[in-house]
């Protein structure tokens, strides 16, 4: 999942450059930062904003960001907000985020539900910072208490609040729903009393287990560094943290994903159901990996945003 060895990058564009190509409305960023001042543990340098335009068309954007000196919510507001709330969770494999395939594509189909959607600008662990294990669990928690902490500036039910990531944003989503009463950070404000469990987790093709053969090598060394112990790498594998306390957990994979195995979601899956809590998983046979909202209408793996949306309709999350 890291990036390819040459890149076109566009640097000194932060925030702005986020939104202006894709927003449509025409309307500037909307954004929640998610620590007062500098995030906990920066180091003594911040880490520069880049982002990669891999796009060779005028008319459509593909970035990778990288840089993240200021983690944030980007907020995307539907015409008319259902109650409903989405925190996406781009993925990256932990060295970048892959903001618009699995953050403004997803918020796309969503808004057009009337889902109000928070895109999740995380700090990546190789990036200088203290704790580097539990940098984005802290961002994804920080994150889900702000959106519930202020769901009523945006219409929100603080009872209705999902999370869905991607590959390593899959990681992440399901840390946050097996690990979200862990303490990975020092509280700082008010905010910090809400509770960071969502509501539903949406795991897309996720990293799963970071100690099993199937895992994914560039996730796990990213996140942890050279020095991995079998034990903290068992404790930071998702599918050995699921309680009587676990979300319910969709999950999406095509059975051809060359990146990160199915067995990750097979292995997530079996945990819940031994645990007798509420999942479900669609395996496809073809859509290989990274495939976000833009596979074609034949390839049947297409339909995970239906089956989704009916699970979240199903478990309450969604309004019927």
């Amino acid at each position: 999942m890291s990036g390819p060895t040459r890149r076109t990058v566009i640097t000194g564009l932060a925030t702005a450059a986020l939104a202006a190509p894709l927003f449509a409305q025409g309307k500037p960023d909307e954004t929640i930062a998610l620590w007062p001042g500098t995030a906990p543990g920066a180091p003594a340098k911040l880490p520069i904003r880049k982002i990669e335009q891999r796009s060779t068309k005028a008319d459509f954007n593909d970035r990778w960001i990288t840089g993240v000196d200021r983690p944030m919510l980007t907020v995307r507001r539907p015409a008319t907000p259902n109650g409903s709330a989405v925190m996406l969770i781009p993925g990256g494999g932990y060295a970048f985020l892959a903001w618009d395939n699995e953050g403004e594509e997803q918020a796309r189909w969503l808004t057009a539900l009337g889902i109000t959607c928070f895109i999740l600008t995380y700090r990546l662990p190789g990036e200088g910072w203290a704790d580097r294990a539990t940098v984005p669990l802290a961002d994804a928690q920080r994150g889900l208490r702000l959106i519930r902490a202020h769901a009523g500036s945006y219409g929100v039910d603080p009872k209705r609040i999902s999370v869905l990531g991607f590959s390593a944003g899959g990681h992440l989503a399901g840390s946050l729903a097996t690990r979200h009463a862990e303490t990975a950070y020092a509280p700082v404000d008010g905010a910090d009393h809400f509770s960071a469990r969502p509501d539903l987790a949406g795991l897309i093709y996720p990293v799963v287990s970071l100690a099993a053969p199937f895992t994914h090598g560039g996730s796990r060394d990213m996140l942890f560094g050279p020095a991995q112990s079998a034990a903290t790498l068992q404790a930071a594998s998702v599918e050995t943290r699921v309680t009587a306390d676990t979300p319910p957990i969709f999950l999406t994979h095509a059975s051809d994903d060359g990146l990160v195995p199915i067995a990750n979601s097979i292995a997530l899956y079996q945990a819940m159901l031994d645990a007798k809590r509420p999942a479900e998983l669609h395996a496809f046979d073809q859509g290989g990996h990274g495939f976000g909202a833009r596979l074609p209408k034949t390839v049947p793996a297409s339909a995970w945003p239906s089956l989704f949306t009916a699970y979240a309709k199903r478990s309450g999350v969604f309004p019927a």
